[in-house]
């Protein structure tokens, strides 16, 4: 028996990074998050949206990759938004997205940090903090 841990942290945005995740609608949205990841066997440990953006902690397993799962949530998610026709605008994510791999000793202050998303964007915008996760990480655009 194989015995395999590995926690992601994700991060994506709306295209164009546009304020289209009003406030009222991410309990519906997360939500469907959840179910969604359930439905396709993603271990989902928290997730959580800001205006723009989406970070989960992700328990990803060993027959499991990061473009599936991304491909799962983003992709069935944005059709979902759409086809409650709620919105005046035609919702996409964008392409691109972030993960990360952390240590078991760190899922709790990921978790905290994901919490607390609207109070952490009252100090530092989004942009701001992509700067600072590429710099962090060393995160190289890729070309597809």
């Amino acid at each position: 028996m194989s015995y395999v841990k590995i926690w992601l942290h994700c991060v994506w945005c709306v295209k164009d990074r546009a304020y289209y995740i009003p406030h009222s609608f991410r309990t519906d949205l997360l939500k469907h998050f959840r179910e969604n990841a359930e439905d396709k066997n993603i271990n989902l440990n928290f997730i959580n949206a800001h205006e723009n953006h989406v970070h989960a902690l992700i328990n990803m397993e060993k027959q499991q990759n990061i473009a599936t799962i991304m491909q799962y949530l983003k992709g069935e998610s944005s059709f979902w938004i759409n086809s409650l026709k709620m919105f005046p605008y035609h919702f996409v994510w964008q392409d691109d997205y972030f993960a990360v791999s952390i240590g078991q000793s760190q899922v709790e202050r990921v978790r905290k940090y994901i919490q607390t998303q609207d109070v952490h964007h009252q100090r530092i915008t989004l942009d701001d903090e992509i700067k600072l996760l590429e710099e962090k990480y060393g995160f190289e655009k890729l070309k597809h």
